[in-house]
């Protein structure tokens, strides 16, 4: 039997003759209670923002796009690329042909990114979820029609339902100096019918989707393309194949995963979350170090029965590690209740959504706050108050064998 842990277990369960000990000690486990159960909710939460933010990026962002290292655009019929376009691991293998160019509607103008994409773009069915205007529809029977970006809309006003006012795309004509009686004839001039309207990030907001057919002949390009986009079947590593791809383009192309499409997103994601975690940190730390004062005056209790132990052979080192044990204890059984009622409140918001955001969720979503379970997190939260419970246990138990030689004379 270990006998320093026995001890520690008797003398927390142990009545003290002075009440102000189990009042300290109560304290002491409530204080790490709260603030374990609290960081672990705020950890939480921050993984459901994240989850929400980064599935509507990964909406509209690929796991991998190709684009060339040199120039704008490049010609994808080549040999390896109709094998990559083939290759049974990709899901859907997009054409993309993006350019900026000029966007009327009625009497107001503004520019933006157009984009083509060819119809493998379509095979992500979560598109409809970032829409809240119309419909993300591309091709009907009555021709081509644009999705754009909320902020575009709302500067020119476009009203998606409205299908007798299209929108009027200007792009420069190529190998047209200018110098026209009629500037209008340097232009390429396309109309086109808006079918809906999406909201993701201001990144893509300002953006125009358009059938690769229609950019084609807007851009005046007949082969080439900008960029294209991987999405590959479930099961499939897109770092591997990333790797893979790169091994055979070489130099002459960039390959990026997700990460590397949006760094700064998730390089302000991480942070955010980092801060959060330094600053409840520090308060939890506030509520471990109370364990100093509980043990204090539990050493002060206790100093006959120390002076006995040592009396009986015990070591300076089996002492301390008594005291070192019951910090531990107590702290710990805080952290451990405070991670489980962190849990339960966290597996009930995430099933019945009791606290809420506000009067509108985002983009239809439902408008409690979002939740997000990782075992890490967990993790995380049990080694840092194991950690400066250490500190603070060991602190206090020096107490315990710093006059024990005066404590044997004096007995």
């Amino acid at each position: 039997m270990n006998t320093a842990l026995y001890i520690a277990r008797r003398y927390l369960f142990a009545k003290k003759s002075t009440n102000a000990i189990n009042i300290i000690s109560a304290i002491s486990v409530l204080g790490v209670f709260v603030g374990s159960a609290a960081l672990i909710i705020i950890l939480t939460v921050f993984n459901g923002f994240e989850s929400v933010i980064l599935k509507m990026f990964n909406t509209i962002t690929p796991q991998l796009i190709i684009s060339p290292a040199q120039g704008k655009t490049f010609n994808p019929n080549t040999v390896y690329f109709n094998e990559l376009k083939a290759n049974k691991s990709i899901y859907s293998y997009t054409e993309v042909l993006a350019e900026n160019a000029l966007v009327r509607y009625d009497n107001k103008q503004a520019p933006a990114l157009i984009k083509g994409v060819s119809s493998d773009f379509l095979k992500n069915q979560s598109l409809d979820s970032i829409i809240v205007d119309g419909h993300f529809v591309l091709q009907n029977s009555s021709g081509p029609n644009a999705v754009i970006g909320s902020a575009l809309q709302a500067y020119l006003s476009v009203n998606p339902s409205d299908a007798f006012e299209p929108l009027q795309i200007y792009s420069p004509k190529k190998g047209v100096k200018g110098g026209s009686i009629n500037p209008l004839d340097d232009f390429m001039i396309l109309n086109i019918p808006p079918s809906g309207v999406f909201e993701v990030q201001q990144e893509f907001d300002n953006l125009v989707i358009v059938p690769l057919s229609f950019a084609r002949e807007l851009l005046q390009e007949e082969n080439n393309i900008s960029a294209i986009e991987i999405n590959v079947n479930k099961g499939v590593d897109p770092d591997k194949l990333q790797k893979q791809i790169a091994d055979k383009l070489g130099d002459a192309f960039v390959i990026k995963n997700r990460i590397q499409q949006n760094q700064a997103l998730y390089n302000v994601l991480g942070s955010e979350k980092w801060m959060v975690y330094i600053i409840l940190t520090f308060i939890l730390i506030i509520a471990i170090f109370n364990i100093i004062g509980s043990l204090t005056m539990l050493v002060i209790e206790k100093l006959k029965d120390i002076s006995i132990l040592s009396s009986l052979g015990a070591g300076k080192k089996l002492i301390k590690r008594i005291f070192l044990l019951e910090g531990m204890m107590i702290t710990l059984t805080g952290c451990i209740f405070g991670l489980l009622i962190g849990l339960i409140f966290c597996l009930v918001q995430q099933h019945f959504g009791l606290v809420k955001m506000g009067e509108t969720g985002m983009l239809g979503m439902s408008n409690a706050y979002p939740i997000a379970l990782k075992w890490k997190d967990f993790v995380l939260v049990f080694v840092t108050v194991g950690i400066f419970s250490l500190i603070a246990s060991s602190l206090a138990s020096n107490l315990s064998v710093k006059k024990i030689d005066r404590l044997n004379q004096d007995l």
